[in-house]
């Protein structure tokens, strides 16, 4: 990594611990909580929060797929391992299970309701676990996301702060460098394991690199350009509280 990419990452770190001190202060609160899926975003977030507030606990939260509890278990815990945080294990899916055929008896579940229920199930329990012990959630949100909209509204999209909304994809892997993330956490392709075999470009028919070039520099080319609008118009109401009457 060059000189100058050091020097700003170094300054990103301490203003983004400075600004999670503040909050949980803010707040009163004892410590924070956040989902551990072992993946990039959670990595950044995890580590930022540990710096910040000695308290920190990273809760993983398998869900009905087996790649929850097998790599991206293994991998949320030797990322909590190599930065000293905490972790617990809660496992959803029997909870899950149990909303499919609470709720089956109801409506026809679709495939994007059953994939939006995970996020929500984790969001449910990383707010159990804050109320129970007057912590704050950490959000482990990017920029590329929001933009996209490719996020469950509810679900991963809740939390008290969020210390990385403000950055691309390709920027929270520059971070990652700056932080030494290991290798496995850099190489893996990004995906919010809803199911296996899941991945976040394949199901948005675009990469984040592409995303991330238009997001920084507004280059793109018509095609993508026509993606992202349509992604972006879409999910519009992710990203504003809801309508009420009389706004």
């Amino acid at each position: 990594m060059e000189a100058y990419q050091i020097g700003k990452y170094q300054i990103e770190m301490e203003q983004r611990v400075a600004f999670i001190q503040n909050v949980v202060n803010a707040a009163g609160a004892e410590g924070i909580v956040y989902g551990n899926s072992g993946g990039k975003d959670s990595a950044l977030v995890g580590i930022l929060c540990k710096k910040a507030c000695e308290n920190t606990i990273g809760l993983i939260m398998p869900c009905g797929s087996k790649r929850n509890y097998e790599e991206d278990r293994v991998d949320a815990e030797a990322i909590a391992a190599q930065y000293a945080i905490q972790t617990r294990l809660v496992s959803l899916t029997d909870a899950r299970d149990a909303i499919v055929q609470a709720v089956g008896g109801a409506t026809e579940l679709t495939d994007l309701a059953l994939a939006n229920l995970a996020p929500r199930l984790r969001m449910s329990a990383l707010y159990a676990v804050a109320a129970s012990e007057n912590r704050l959630v950490a959000g482990t949100g990017n920029r590329s996301e929001g933009y996209m909209g490719y996020f469950t509204k509810w679900g991963d999209g809740a939390h008290d702060f969020n210390p990385i909304a403000d950055l691309t994809v390709t920027e929270i892997y520059d971070f990652l460098r700056f932080l030494e993330a290991p290798a496995f956490i850099l190489d893996k392709a990004p995906s919010a394991a809803l199911f296996d075999g899941q991945t976040d470009e394949g199901e948005m028919g675009i990469s984040y690199q592409r995303i991330d070039r238009f997001l920084l520099t507004g280059e793109v080319d018509e095609q993508d350009k026509a993606l992202i609008d349509r992604f972006h118009r879409a999910s519009g109401h992710k990203r504003r509280m809801p309508y009420v009457f009389g706004e």
